[in-house]
C-alpha cells in the first residue's frame, strides 16, 4: 500500500486516516489487499508516525526520497518483490479486482486496470514485478518521474475495461480522496453502495 503525499489539502493530516462509512480508508485498503493475497500488506510511507497507523503492519520508507508515486512503486518492488500497489486514499478497490491484477503478472512485468482516467490506466491500483525496479530507476535517471514513464521498458498487461466493469464502475472503484469535497463524495458513494447490496 502506497501512503504518499504531504496531505497539504488537509492541513497535514494523513488522508488514509479519514473515515468513510465509519471505517478509516487505510483499513478498507488493508482489508482488500489482505483478502486478495492472503497476507498482511506492507505500508510504503515516510511519515514519522506511520508505524502507529496500523501497529500490526510493516512500514517501509521510500528507497529514493521525493520521487512521488513512482518512488512508492519502486520501493515496493525493490523491498518486497512482486507487489500489488494501491494508493491508500482509494476506499473502494475490491479484493477480486486486485487478485485479477496479480494473476496477470504470470505473463507480464506490470498489470494495470483500464479506466477513464487521463492515462487510461490506474498505476496506483496495479501489480508490479521485480523487472520494474531497474526500469523505474532508468526512467528516473532520464528525468521521467511519471507513474507510467517506465512502461516502454517492461511487459505491460492491461485488465480490460470490460473486465474491470465486473467489479463495478471504474469511477467508483478508483475514486481517490484528495480534498474535503472528495471525502464528502466518498461518504455519498459509500451509502449508495451499501444500499445497493
Amino acid at each position: 500500500m502506497v501512503a504518499g503525499g504531504a496531505a497539504s489539502r488537509y492541513g497535514g493530516r494523513p488522508k488514509g486516516l479519514f473515515e468513510v462509512g465509519g471505517r478509516r480508508i487505510l483499513d478498507r485498503v488493508v482489508e482488500s489487499l489482505q483478502l486478495a493475497t492472503g497476507e498482511p500488506p506492507t505500508i510504503i510511507a515516510n511519515a514519522s508516525d506511520a508505524a502507529a497507523w496500523r501497529p500490526d503492519l510493516r512500514v517501509v520508507p521510500d528507497v529514493l526520497p521525493d520521487q512521488g508515486s513512482l518512488g512508492g512503486i519502486l520501493t515496493a518492488v525493490e523491498r518486497l518483490g512482486p507487489a500489488l500497489c494501491v494508493a491508500w486514499d482509494m476506499p473502494f478497490v475490491p479484493a477480486g479486482l486486485l487478485a485479477a491484477l496479480a494473476a496477470l503478472l504470470e505473463e507480464a512485468d506490470a498489470a494495470l486496470p483500464e479506466s477513464d482516467s487521463r492515462r487510461g490506466v490506474e498505476p496506483l491500483c496495479a501489480a508490479y514485478g521485480a523487472a520494474c525496479g531497474p526500469a523505474i530507476r532508468a526512467a528516473l535517471a532520464r528525468g521521467d518521474g511519471r507513474a507510467i514513464g517506465f512502461h516502454g521498458d517492461v511487459r505491460v498487461a492491461r485488465l480490460r475495461r470490460e473486465d474491470v466493469l465486473q467489479y463495478g464502475d471504474p469511477d467508483v472503484l478508483f475514486f481517490n480522496v484528495n480534498t474535503a469535497d472528495d471525502l464528502a463524495r466518498a461518504e455519498r458513494l459509500c451509502r449508495s453502495l451499501d444500499s445497493s447490496r
